[in-house]
């Protein structure tokens, strides 16, 4: 839908065998309340409502799009299962929407049939303010856009908080919006700390219209307004922000009007917890009230009830108040008095203390006996001395809090700091100077490290923190704020070493700290705000950084949801394929995630430790030893979940430590030479899993060695090149090196002999290869045979001596380094490729296979050496 066009939103039950089914919801208003007392929810069964919340989500609509804000409800909301929090989410056609868990909707968007409206109404388009108290100053507003928020952050209300400090912080920052529904005008509380009232009743979760002649209060007594509905003007105004006309100075003029041209927004209204807000102090007086105490027991019919009375209301529109007085100035004395800049509330209070102790002592020189008399003079030198500690007392108790008062007020913030640190270290339980060293402290010294935070010193910003935390030793207060500010800052260093909030999520890099910071945040994440909304308080240059770190914040739990958790998944998935010894299932499943999460960088680095493990776990199952000891030296894995299975690999089927580092002597002795001490090494092996192999290559090594000794002793004679050539073309150029240098010379004088070898062996391969091709390459049929038919040992025959001789007519080239033909190269990679398929494939039987049939079917197919096992 397009921003003009009009709408309605159906909300139709997802069907439960275990639920009667309800009815689809169709909304046609701009907003829409989600609670269990909220209409039409109020007539589901008891049962079907057991986990919404009285408040518990609003459904709106704003610039041709639908959104969901959840309202710190106890079971959450979720669009297609991903929970909605701070921040309201977007709604389109088909997604599914739940309430609590248990109320899931599908949602359709339906072009509007028909123009919803009250029939017969006379329609309004304005709504006027009109403040009830005159000796205020207050100006009355002229709403003429909704839905219209009523906040202490706000022009409307905020220019007053030089004149009433208190007053405005009564009022929260997202304290309650006013709204149409249905043609109609509705208030609504968003959970503020002092209320919303309208005819003295404090509004609860859910919304109240207003109508004409309402008398509205926000906050308390102070903010009370009478409601006047006005008659749309000729042309609708199409203002699209808010405009305020005069300006603040003008508007302490009474005769001058707040006109609110423009409509808030409901994502700026839904956006943030109401635990954001700022800070608000206690207006006792709007609290719910128990019962009169004997210290008021004659304002017990004024605060009856929830909140402010008619009555109550009445009293200050009328000027009686005791709490303003009978003049302004009055009024505006004790509100600074309060506010540290004037201590005659204080000095009232104590004069008050004084006056109840004369008054005791007067009663008891009252009497006229002598003995009362001198029992009077006794107790009265008592007194006079008890009064002198408690008056010293006094005045020693207050005098720190007044003198941290005045530095602040001076902006002697590090005097202010200094001091405090001097008198916390004896008095660490002092709450109220706790938190004006907080407030000095962050005045001090947080510029400087909002400084450095915005040129990405972070190091530095790291090291003004401790200085800080060095500054608050005894104050527990400013530790806790200053934590606040390490999370900001671990956060703003997070997103800038990674490029921007829309870097790439590093794969076994990123996640950790991602769940990291939302783990430190999620512990208390009101308490969080609180504070943060604190240090803004304090510091207002604060708020725009706390402003990005809050839309960072929401920017990673968007990808803790999305990447995170397909990285959960991915580990998940190449943990289980893995202990199934089924890597070659995962490279479609890496190709899959690099589609769908385009953002995901470090794929290459998982498919890099596939392609080790593969190997290595391949040359394990076909038991080569060789080459298995040889990736061993050289390979390593930089994933964690292919670091965790190599462990367990190497645990359970790699050989031990020892077999390793002796094997590694008898291999050093072989290339030098030493082949008896290199024979004597492997017959000392321990025995194990791998002892057939051990034994194996025993064999194989003493047949070699023989070979060599007959063909010493056959220099000279007639078949001595052919015998010379076949035993060089056996030997492994590496392995062997000993005695591919003991014949080196010989053949070199072989030269083109050696090179019509290598010829004669290739072309022997690539038919021995076409054979195999041509019968049909072993089926699994075959592998599965209970024995060994004439089929697959006819067939293994075949490949295992294609292999055989390309690798031998291969090695001579390489040893002569002769240039072959290309396809000489093509040949051997076939050949290669189909024996390593043969040899994986069988493995993976070993659960089916008796293991001397599979160990006997793997022989016939040869492994990595069999050609250097063969006689030439």
């Amino acid at each position: 839908m397009t921003a003009g066009t009009a709408f309605d939103v159906v909300l139709s039950p997802v069907a439960s065998a275990q639920r009667p089914a309800l009815d689809a919801i169709r909304i046609v208003d701009n907003l829409f309340a989600i609670g269990r007392s909220e209409v039409p929810f109020t007539d589901y069964p008891a049962e079907r409502i057991a986990r919404l919340s009285r408040r518990h989500a609003r459904v709106f609509t704003e610039q041709g799009a639908l959104y969901v804000a959840d309202l710190d409800s106890k079971n959450g909301t979720t669009v297609n299962g991903v929970a909605v929090r701070q921040t309201p989410a977007r709604v389109r056609a088909g997604d599914e929407l739940c309430f609590g868990g248990e109320l899931c909707y599908r949602v359709s968007i339906e072009p509007r049939a028909r123009i919803v409206a009250g029939a017969g109404s006379s329609p309004v388009s304005a709504l006027l303010l009109v403040p009830q108290r005159d000796d205020l100053g207050l100006q009355p507003i002229e709403v003429q856009a909704f839905p219209f928020l009523i906040s202490k952050a706000d022009e409307v209300f905020s220019r007053y908080k030089e004149r009433y400090p208190h007053q405005v912080n009564y009022i929260s920052r997202r304290h309650a919006h006013i709204f149409l529904k249905g043609g109609e005008f509705y208030v609504e509380d968003l959970g503020s700390t002092n209320g919303t009232f309208v005819g003295g009743k404090r509004l609860d979760e859910s919304a109240l219209p207003l109508v004409d002649g309402n008398l509205v209060a926000f906050g308390g007594d102070h903010f009370v307004y009478r409601v006047t509905l006005q008659k749309p003007p000729e042309v609708e105004p199409t203002v699209t922000q808010l405009v305020f006309h005069p300006t603040a100075d003008e508007a302490a003029d009474t005769d001058k009007t707040t006109f609110v041209g423009a409509a808030n927004s409901f994502l700026d209204i839904f956006c943030v917890d109401p635990a954001r807000q700022r800070e608000d102090e206690v207006n006792q007086a709007a609290q719910p009230w128990s019962g009169p105490s004997k210290r008021d027991a004659t304002g017990s019919a004024a605060r009856a009830g929830n909140g402010l009375s008619d009555a109550r209301i009445a009293e200050h529109v009328n000027g009686a108040s005791a709490t303003h007085g009978a003049n302004g100035a009055a009024n505006a004395a004790d509100v600074r008095g309060s506010n540290g800049t004037n201590n005659k509330g204080a000095t009232k209070g104590r004069s008050h203390r004084w006056h109840l102790m004369a008054g005791e002592l007067s009663k008891a020189f009252a009497g006229g006996d002598r003995t009362s008399v001198r029992r009077i003079a006794m107790w009265g030198g008592v007194g006079l001395v008890v009064l002198t500690a408690l008056v010293s007392t006094l005045y020693l108790r207050g005098s720190s809090e007044r003198e941290l008062k005045d530095l602040l007020a001076s902006g002697d913030y590090n005097s202010a700091v200094t001091a405090a640190k001097g008198y916390l270290a004896d008095h660490p339980a002092d709450t109220k100077v706790s938190a004006l060293a907080s407030e000095a402290l962050l005045k001090a010294r947080l510029p400087n490290w909002l400084n450095t935070l915005q040129k990405a010193q972070f190091d530095q910003a790291d090291t003004l923190l401790k200085e800080m935390r060095s500054l608050s030793t005894n104050n527990a207060d400013a530790m806790s704020l200053i934590g606040e500010l390490q999370w900001v800052g671990d956060l703003e260093r997070f997103v800038a070493v990674r490029g921007g909030v829309e870097a790439p999520i590093r794969l076994y890099a990123d996640e950790t700290t991602i769940t990291s910071l939302l783990q430190r945040w999620d512990d208390d994440a009101k308490s969080h705000q609180r504070a943060l909304d604190r240090i803004a308080s304090y510091v207002p240059v604060f708020a725009e950084p706390y402003a990005q770190a809050l839309s960072h914040l929401r920017k990673l739990e968007s990808d803790d949801s999305v990447y995170v958790a397909a990285i959960d998944r991915l580990n998940g998935t190449i943990r289980t394929e893995l202990a199934r010894d089924k890597p070659d299932a995962l490279p479609a499943v890496l190709d899959d995630y690099a589609q769908r999460y385009p953002r995901l960088a470090g794929l290459d680095r998982v498919r890099d430790d596939l392609r080790q493990y593969t190997a290595l776990l391949n040359a394990a199952l076909s038991r080569q030893l060789a080459p298995l000891l040889a990736m061993l030296k050289t390979m390593r894995f930089s994933t964690p979940p292919f670091q965790a299975q190599f462990q367990q690999l190497a645990a359970s089927r790699l050989p031990s430590q020892d077999v390793i580092q002796q094997h590694a002597a008898v291999t050093a002795a072989w290339q030098r030479g030493d082949a008896q001490q290199a024979l004597a090494g492997l017959a000392a092996m321990p025995a194990g899993p791998w002892s057939d192999v051990l034994a194996a290559e025993q064999s194989h090594k003493k047949a070699l060695l023989d070979q060599f000794s007959d063909l010493q002793k056959t220099r000279g004679s007639k078949d001595y090149d052919e015998r010379l050539l076949s035993f060089y073309a056996s030997l492994d150029p590496v392995t062997d090196v000993w005695f591919v240098q003991s014949i080196q010379k010989d053949v070199a004088a072989l030269h083109d002999k050696a090179l019509a070898r290598a010829q004669d062996l290739l072309l022997r391969a690539q038919s021995l290869w076409k054979q195999y091709r041509a019968s049909g390459p072993i089926g699994g049929t075959q592998r599965l045979e209970a024995g060994i038919s004439p089929g697959f040992r006819s067939e293994a025959r075949l490949l295992s001596d294609a292999q055989t001789a390309a690798r031998q007519g291969m090695r001579i080239f390489t040893q002569l380094k002769a240039d072959h033909p290309a396809d000489f190269d093509r040949l051997l990679a076939d050949i290669d490729a189909e024996a390593d398929l043969q040899r994986r494939s069988l493995t993976e039987l070993r659960m089916v296979l008796d293991p001397g049939l599979l160990k006997a079917k793997l022989a016939l197919i040869g492994d990595e050496q069999s050609e250097t096992r063969q006689s030439p």
